[in-house]
């Protein structure tokens, strides 16, 4: 079998979820899959966790002929992204496409947030995409194809200071990353997906998303993995240091 590129996709370890989505995606294409996930923070939501669907995600992503790893990772923790490297460069092999889905999301206002979520929300949105993209850009090996840095943000930031801000911030790390590591072949680009239904929205809040889009309806996690495989095409190579949104032109 022909060599793959590997992509690495942090937080998707739910079946409806983003992350989940982009790793079948990429799959199809022909890219061998690593994903991190954590069951702690899936059991805390509303959610839950499944233990059954990152099974299911491996099963879907052999029949697509990719190899497939998963590592469960606490993020919060600075060791963890090293480990992740390390162990994935073990397994499978060398990344060639970093993305950034994992996040860490309680809301909170400016006067309800304490230190501690604030602390939190960044040690995990914001300082482990930093030391994951710092681990990417030392190892990454050039082979024909750049490689990628793709990034999901979000606007929300009323009610849900510490993750609106840590996503900001985690905005300005990977643009800065499509500058600083041009001489090592790696584009760097954030998506911004809007409302996607990922099994949180209830039926109130799906009517007002789909009064506001033109296709009249509410965004999807497979809205959001074409678009990154298409970033992570040929065609896509020429889209860098963009913050793009995805997210059927909702504005709030």
């Amino acid at each position: 079998m022909k060599n793959r590129p590997i992509a690495l996709i942090t937080g998707a370890s739910r079946k409806n979820g983003i992350g989940s989505a982009i790793a079948l995606e990429l799959s199809k294409n022909g890219w061998d899959i690593a994903i991190t996930y954590w069951t702690d923070y899936d059991n805390s939501m509303p959610w839950g966790s499944n233990k059954n669907d990152i099974q299911l995600l491996e099963d879907k992503i052999k029949i697509n002929g990719s190899n497939f790893y998963a590592i469960e990772s606490d993020l919060s923790d600075t060791n963890t992204p090293k480990l992740i490297f390390d162990t994935i460069n073990e397994k499978i092999g060398n990344i060639s496409a970093l993305i950034l889905s994992h996040c860490y999301s309680v809301d909170s206002s400016i006067l309800t947030t304490t230190i501690e979520s604030f602390n939190l929300h960044f040690n995990i949105n914001t300082r482990a995409s930093w030391l994951l993209i710092k681990e990417f850009a030392t190892r990454f090996k050039y082979q024909n194809i750049p490689g990628r840095i793709i990034a999901l943000t979000s606007d929300h930031t009323t009610f849900n200071l510490p993750y609106g801000a840590s996503k900001g911030a985690l905005d300005r790390i990977v643009l800065a990353s499509a500058e600083e590591l041009r001489d090592k072949k790696i584009l760097a680009n954030v998506i911004n997906p809007g409302a996607n239904d990922t099994g949180w929205m209830d039926d109130d809040f799906k009517q007002i998303v789909k009064n506001k889009t033109f296709q009249n309806r509410v965004g999807t996690p497979k809205d959001t993995s074409n678009l990154i495989a298409f970033l992570c095409s040929e065609s896509g190579e020429w889209i860098n240091g963009q913050l793009i949104c995805s997210d059927g032109g909702v504005r709030w």
